[in-house]
């Protein structure tokens, strides 16, 4: 019987240890492929590499495992994923991470992590992005081991009908207290930015912010989070807000009738 085939990537670049632990924990599930940044490429969002070409190099990394490091984008790697390196072979199943660092929320819409993932849903391909709340290079993937293999194992065997893309957050914490599947809380960044002077005395700039969640709701991915649990946030494509076409139409339609 075939295995399934995974892809693994992520947006830390192919040597951070987060995508490691993907990569073992994936290759109990089935014949794994790894296509990713050859260095950081944190929050790159859905970015695209269009005025250079772009180059994949293969890597000896992991062991009995086929890799490919990439000059892009997390999107240009899983682009290259199915358009080069498995051109003709079909992707079972593509994982993203493990991020090191939260794409709760509103992160979903800045991280490399999660549009990588996001794009090999668009061809199609059961994806799902993988977050630990540690920033640290450090940080330790001990815990969640058994709840990635188990998520992504059941995604395998039991694809959902209604999305292709799930945005797995994961608690830092040894004691996690098991899983939710939950909704975006409505959270945002107000941001600032810090100035400073370089040696010629020009002005420079880096960004910080606070993260403020302004949503209540007690079955929203933050509060999982806050509250132990990993949380899986079935994502998709479509950013239309739907209850705005009819309280918008009217107004707008008018013209026409002009």
């Amino acid at each position: 019987m075939r295995k399934p085939l995974i892809l693994v990537t992520n947006d830390d670049g192919i040597t951070a240890p987060g995508i490691r632990t993907l990569v073992e924990e994936m290759q109990a599930l089935g014949d794994v492929v790894v296509v990713a940044p050859d260095s950081p490429q944190s929050g790159m969002g859905h970015a695209i590499t269009m005025s250079e070409p772009l180059r994949i190099h293969r890597v000896s990394l992991f062991s009995g495992v086929e890799a490919w490091e990439c000059t892009g984008t997390p999107v240009d790697c899983v682009k290259l994923a199915k358009h080069v390196v498995l051109k003709g072979r079909r992707i079972d199943l593509c994982v993203s991470g493990i991020n090191h660092g939260s794409n709760a929320s509103i992160n979903i819409i800045y991280s490399g992590t999660l549009s990588a993932a996001m794009e090999a849903s668009l061809e199609g391909i059961m994806s799902i992005g993988f977050s630990l709340l540690d920033y640290s290079f450090e940080a330790d993937f001990g815990p969640c081991r058994p709840y990635v293999r188990h998520i992504a194992r059941q995604v395998l065997e039991s694809p959902p009908a209604q999305t292709r893309l799930l945005n797995v957050n994961i608690p830092k914490r040894p004691d996690i207290q098991g899983i939710r599947v939950c909704r975006q809380a409505d959270a945002r960044w107000i941001e600032e930015f810090q100035e400073a002077r370089d040696p010629r005395g020009q002005p420079y700039y880096w960004l910080t912010g606070e993260f403020v969640n302004l949503d209540q709701g007690r079955d929203t991915d933050v509060t999982a989070l806050e509250e132990g649990y990993i949380s899986v946030v079935p994502s998709g494509h479509d950013l239309t807000v739907h209850p705005a076409i009819p309280e918008l139409s009217p107004l707008l339609n008018r013209f026409a009738h002009v």
